[in-house]
């Protein structure tokens, strides 16, 4: 791995493990799950460690899906510019990128 992808894993980490270091959304079929199922959610969310090349070829873990109380769920991170208009000029930077995690339903994919 180059450093830019071991900084850019780091970067995304502390996101999925923290909520810390960009912003979090989610569809509206994870906010129907309720508030309890939500905060067990991003328990899982941060603790998940099932990156493969399948799911993670790039070796970024910024994104993950797996089965949480009967239902699929994804997660994805991505990178914006400082205006959260257009995709980062740097991912392994924070001084120019924004990290969106979104949580959603497979279904809603």
């Amino acid at each position: 791995m180059s450093t830019d992808t071991d900084r850019i894993r780091a970067l995304n980490d502390e996101l999925r493990k923290t909520l810390k270091g960009g912003k979090a959304l989610m569809t509206p079929g994870i906010a129907a799950l309720g508030p309890e199922a939500v905060q067990r959610l991003v328990q899982a969310i941060a603790t998940f460690d099932d990156f493969c090349v399948a799911n993670d070829p790039h070796g970024e873990h910024d994104f993950g899906m797996f089965e949480f109380e009967g239902a699929t769920i994804i997660f994805k991170i991505e990178y914006f510019d400082a205006n959260l208009e257009f995709c980062s000029p740097d991912p392994a930077d924070p001084a120019v990128t924004r990290r969106v995690i979104t949580l959603m339903l497979a279904e809603e994919y």
